[in-house]
Order: structure tokens, then C-alpha cells, then sequence
């Protein structure tokens, strides 16, 4: 040691290893050359002294005495370790090797040199179940016998032993670090504190490494992940994640990925999380999942969506939900900081009509700022409403199609209980924070708050327009559910649809519109077989879900008596969509043509003797547009006419002398 004072664990560490491979090099020297006399003992108590020295000068364990410490090796082991540690040392050892082995061609390690040069040698030193081998340690080689095989260090052991510290590359791609701390809402903070304690108090009593699986159960997949880094932060351990789409299948696999897992936690620390949220439907790959985490051991977390069954391993279960409103609201406060009185008190608002989770409130607050920079006298609280909208959007946008609502009161023409009705919905929908949370309705009957709505009417009388109409006055996005798409003949599988499309929907309160839903909610039929009594099912669970959303859902039907009447009794509004008459469709043909259009000599009291609905109009006067554009004249009644008798072709009905009369 020459009298230097070692500063630093690492420079000791070098120094420790360098002189604990010596005393190995020396024995291997022995062995080659044969001799036993005065000079090699003084040589072997010299270098038996440096690593006494080396020893304490270390201000705490060496790598080498941690890796022989937490994996069992014994003093044989150790030097077999450390004899290929030193054929990456020294660039001259494979030459001792190939002298004290007789054999030029074999220039490296063997576990026979081992046997017959180091100390206290034991023959299962080299076995499948040993440390060496079970925790990849060495590699072995290609050889004519197992005893004449090549011995290499793992490389990821031997930057250990210097004191380098990264992930085994074999797992970079499949798990990686995740630090996503982040401020937790309260409630997710007891779940923290909750975590803790039970693996806190389950080390301590098994003071083994299986540890029953975490696992945290619910829709906000960022959320979860913050739980999880928390606990791993009050723990003092680092956190990863794999995804389930990448563990393995192949048996092999997973278990050459398993051991290298647990030979990082035992090196570093660490705790696992398998993110499996994803559709469980693949049970190939559900079975592959169950089978990783029953196998690996340690901290280990699982987030889904749902509780994950079979697995034989103690598990527990936490369900993540969004903070509650008075979180949201303390965390919106918080966030906005300075801009808070700019809303004049409109955070409840928000909080009513979004229920986000602390990132997604510090994403829409982001790109709310952003937007005010550049124009500092735009309003803040429309700017973060519709910063809001646009984060809710891109779960359920996979799964309904999203209507961009391009119209307003103006554009609809209905009589005016039906208008009257329109503005109730639009006003139950506004005030429902203050209804709900102020006055005290929601803590007096958690049931029956959600907001429901039946447009009943004909093909084309205005139902999908009064949705879209709704949406614009409310500045809320409104989203087609294809039924086509929901409805399942397998069983489970429509309400599986159904759950996914409400629960992407809640985040953001949006206007569900159900189109044609009589071919969902058609009459409730007497049970006769397995497949009835699971149509009534789906029908229940359509019903508990629309008592429970917190926005509006839109159902609509062309036949109303088609519904039955207990599925009636849970709608909050039933809106009648008549066939329009003579005043209200020529007040339709008034309002129908964009004011860029070029018209001439229309007509609309003429106009009004077609009996159709205003969906048909709609399709009359944009036929008559394109042909008006293609003969370079503005519309006129000789362009509707000939579109109008395009029309009623694909009604197939004729066009009457006393709809078209005085027309031209």
C-alpha cells in the first residue's frame, strides 16, 4: 500500500481486488512452477498482509466480499471467481493458465486448474444449482469434458467487482428504471403509506424475499406508477418496469429473464413493476404474465385494470381511484398558483365537469400556459377547458368516433317544447357541480346522478343535430358509439365494450351518443335460455352504468315502443322528435343553405311541399349546390327540383303534382 491513504470506497475497491487476485495468481504460480520454499511462504504472507491491508482501509464491504456474501459462495468459489476475473486483468494470465495446464491451446480458466490449484476445492463448486452457476456468475464454454471447459466472468459480475454500477444489457429494451415520482393526491398517499407498512412488516417477520405481489388496480395508468415510485422512494430502493407485452412465453426465456432479474435486485436493490394494462382477452399471454410473477421473487408491483385471478402467490390488491373532487380542486389551486383569482371561482367547474388525475391536471395546465403566453388577453377559463377537453380525449377517441360540433340554436328547427327541453339538458348538465356538491344531492343519494336522454323521432327529424347542438353550447365533445362495434354474440363481451367506452368517457364528462340504441335496449325479453337471460344482463348493466356517469348520455331510437318501460322509468328526459310540418320545413329550407352560397328565386314556402324530413332537405339542397356549381349559376328552384327527384328515387316514393306545383 506504499503508506497511501485511501480517500475514497473506490480507489479501496481497486486496491482490494487488486491484491485479493494476487494471492489467487500466486496459488496458480505455485502450482505451475511446484516449489515450496522459505521465499514462496514470505512471498505468500506479503501478499496475504497487502490484503489485510486492503481490507482495512475499506470503508465499508468490497464489491468481491458483497457478491461472495449475499450469494453464498465459499472460499473455493470465491477464487474460482476471482481466476476469471484475472483473465480480463492480465494480459499474460492465459499464458499461465495454458503453463500450469500443460497445454498451449488451452490458455484461459478451467474448473480442473481450479480443482487442482486453489484451496479448499469441492467438486460441486461447478454444479447447475451452485451459486456459480445458478447466478450466471461464470460462463461456461465449449469443452471435451465439463471439467476442461472455458471459464469466463459474466460481464456484468466484473464491472460489479471494480465498482462500476449499470443493468445487465441482456435486460436494456425489456425492463428499465422508472423514477415517475411526482406530488400524490392524500388518498393515493395512504395507499403509499399502506404499501410500506405491509412489506415493511412482511420482511420483517419472513426475512425471506417472497413478498406478497402489490398489486394496484385501476383506469390512470400515471397515477399507478407514482404510487409505485413513492414507495419504492420511502424504501429506499429503485423501481422498473416491463411491460407485459414483453415477457417472455418461451420457458427458457423467461427463465434465463427471471434469474437475471433477481441477480440485479440482489446486487442493487431494486423492485419490480409489470405494467398489464392491456386487454387480458389473449390468454396466452395472461398465462405467460401469471407465470412471471408467481416466479419472480422480491418487491414486485402489478397494475391493471382489473384484479389479476389465479395466480398462485400471495397478492394484494389496492384500487387506484381518481382523487376526489375536493383533491382535484386543491390541486388545480395549487397548479394554477398566480392565475387562480383570473377564474374568478370557476375551478369547481372544472372539477365538475373533469375528472383528471394529478398529471393529466398538470398536462392541461401546461398547455393551457402555453397558449395564454402567446395571447395573454385571451380567457384563461375557456383556454383550460378546452386544454381539459383535449387531454381526455385519446383513450375514448380509440374507441367511438369524436363529432366536431359545427352548428348552434340557429341551425335547429324543432317546436318549442322540444327547444324548451333542449335548454333543461343543457342546464342540468351546467349547474349539476352546484346541485350535486353545494346543495348536498349527490350526498344524499349517490344514485341516479347521471344525466340521460332519449331523442325519440323518424330518420332525419334532428336527433344527431339536437346532440351536436348540445355539445357546442356546452363546449363539450360528443362521441358516436358504433353499436355495431359494442354489441357481442359472445357472452361477457358486450359489457366488457360497454365498460371500456364509459370509463375512457368519465375522465372527461363527454356526450355520449348512442345511435339506433333500440338495437341494445329493445324490450327486456322473458328468459328462456342462457342467451336471454344474458341479453337482460347487458341491458342491467347499461342501465347501472348511465345512473353512475357523471355526463350526459344521449340514446337515439327510431322506435320509441321499442324501449322497454323499466329501461324508460331511468331516463331523466324523453325528447320527441316529430316529423317536421309545412312551417317549420320551410323555415328548414330558410336556414339550410350556408350564407356564402349564391341562391336565386328560391322559394322556401314552395320549397316546404316536400314532405320530408330534414335530413332529406339537407341531402336536397346540397345535391342541388354541386349541380348549380357544375352548370357556374347560383341554386335555384330548377337545380332543387331535379335534386329532390334524385332524393325521392332512393325513397323510392314519386315526387306529386302538389308537392312540385308552381315550382318553374
Amino acid at each position: 500500500m506504499n503508506g497511501t491513504t485511501i480517500h475514497n470506497w473506490f480507489d479501496a475497491n481497486q486496491c482490494y481486488l487488486s491484491a485479493a487476485s494476487a494471492l489467487v495468481r500466486y496459488e496458480i504460480e505455485k502450482y505451475t512452477v511446484k516449489s515450496q520454499d522459505e521465499t514462496d511462504q514470505e512471498q505468500e504472507n506479503a501478499l496475504l498482509q497487502a490484503l489485510q491491508e486492503a481490507t482495512v482501509a475499506m470503508p465499508e464491504a468490497a464489491a468481491l466480499d458483497k457478491v461472495c456474501r449475499i450469494f453464498g459462495l465459499s472460499n473455493f468459489e470465491s477464487n474460482i471467481l476471482l481466476m476469471c476475473a484475472c483473465m480480463e486483468f492480465s494480459g499474460d494470465f492465459g499464458g499461465l493458465c495454458a503453463a500450469a495446464q500443460g497445454d498451449t491451446q488451452r490458455a484461459y480458466p478451467t474448473f480442473s486448474l481450479a480443482l487442482a490449484a486453489l484451496r479448499d476445492a469441492h467438486w460441486d463448486a461447478i454444479a447447475p444449482h451452485a451459486p456459480l452457476r445458478h447466478w450466471r456468475l461464470i460462463e461456461m464454454g465449449e469443452g471435451r469434458a465439463l471439467t476442461l471447459c472455458p471459464l469466463r466472468i459474466d460481464e456484468r459480475i466484473l464491472h460489479y467487482l471494480v465498482g462500476t454500477e449499470y443493468i445487465d444489457e441482456r435486460l436494456v429494451g425489456i425492463i428499465e428504471p422508472l423514477s415517475e415520482v411526482g406530488n400524490l393526491a392524500p388518498s393515493h398517499s395512504q395507499l403509499v403509506e399502506q404499501i410500506s407498512l405491509l412489506w415493511t412488516h412482511a420482511k420483517e417477520v419472513s426475512g425471506a424475499p417472497i413478498l406478497p405481489i402489490v398489486q394496484l388496480c385501476g383506469l390512470e395508468p400515471t397515477t399507478k406508477r407514482a404510487i409505485a415510485a413513492n414507495v419504492c422512494k420511502k424504501l429506499g430502493v429503485d423501481l422498473s418496469i416491463i411491460p407485459a407485452q414483453l415477457v417472455p412465453s418461451a420457458q427458457g426465456e423467461m427463465e434465463v429473464l427471471i434469474r437475471l432479474w433477481e441477480r440485479e435486485t440482489i446486487l442493487s436493490g431494486g423492485a419490480l413493476l409489470v405494467d398489464y394494462d392491456i386487454d387480458t382477452t389473449d390468454q396466452a399471454r395472461s398465462s405467460s404474465v401469471r407465470r412471471f410473477i408467481e416466479r419472480v421473487n422480491g418487491f414486485l408491483f402489478v397494475t391493471s385494470r382489473e384484479r389479476v385471478s389465479n395466480v398462485q402467490r400471495p397478492i394484494v390488491s389496492y384500487d387506484v381511484h381518481k382523487p376526489t373532487i375536493e383533491e382535484q380542486t386543491v390541486l388545480w389551486q395549487g397548479t394554477l398558483a398566480d392565475l387562480a383569482p383570473q377564474l374568478n371561482g370557476q375551478v369547481n367547474r372544472l372539477v365538475a365537469q373533469f375528472n383528471l388525475s394529478p398529471s393529466t391536471i398538470r398536462a392541461a395546465y401546461t398547455e393551457a400556459a402555453g397558449k395564454l403566453s402567446q395571447s395573454p388577453e385571451k380567457d384563461l377559463v375557456n383556454i383550460l377547458w378546452d386544454a381539459c377537453r383535449m387531454q381526455a380525449r385519446p383513450r375514448l377517441d380509440e374507441l367511438a368516433q369524436r363529432i366536431t360540433p359545427t352548428v348552434n340554436w340557429q341551425d335547429l328547427v324543432l317546436p318549442t317544447a322540444q327547444q324548451q327541453m333542449l335548454h333543461e339538458i343543457a342546464a342540468h348538465v351546467r349547474q349539476r357541480a352546484i346541485v350535486y356538491q353545494s346543495w348536498g344531492f349527490a350526498a344524499k343519494n349517490a344514485r341516479g346522478l347521471g344525466i340521460s336522454a332519449l331523442f325519440a323521432g323518424t330518420s332525419g327529424t334532428g336527433k344527431t343535430l339536437a346532440a351536436e347542438v348540445l355539445a357546442s353550447e356546452l363546449r363539450l365533445d360528443v362521441y358516436r358509439i358504433d353499436l355495431s362495434s359494442v354489441v357481442s354474440k359472445y357472452i361477457g363481451e358486450t359489457e366488457k365494450n360497454l365498460r371500456q367506452v364509459f370509463d375512457a368517457a368519465e375522465e372527461g364528462g363527454v356526450i355520449l351518443l348512442f345511435d339506433e340504441a333500440d338495437a341494445l335496449f329493445g324490450k327486456r325479453s322473458d328468459v328462456k335460455d342462457s342467451h336471454d337471460r344474458h341479453a337482460n344482463i347487458e341491458v342491467s348493466y347499461l342501465l347501472q352504468r348511465m345512473e353512475c356517469y357523471p355526463g350526459l348520455a344521449i340514446l337515439t331510437t327510431n322506435l320509441k315502443s321499442s324501449l322497454d318501460t323499466a329501461f324508460m322509468r331511468r331516463i331523466r328526459f324523453v325528447v320527441q322528435f316529430p316529423f317536421p310540418d309545412t312551417a317549420q320545413r320551410a323555415e328548414i329550407w330558410r336556414r339550410i343553405f350556408p350564407k356564402n352560397t349564391p341562391t336565386e328565386g328560391l322559394n322556401a314556402t314552395k320549397l316546404a311541399q316536400l314532405s320530408v324530413s330534414g335530413g332529406n332537405i339537407r341531402n336536397i339542397a346540397l345535391n342541388a349546390a354541386f349541380l348549380a356549381a357544375d352548370a357556374e349559376e347560383p341554386v335555384q328552384m330548377k337545380h332543387v327540383l331535379h335534386a329532390a327527384r334524385t332524393e325521392y328515387t332512393k325513397l323510392e316514393k314519386s315526387l306529386t303534382d302538389s308537392e312540385i306545383g308552381g315550382w318553374i
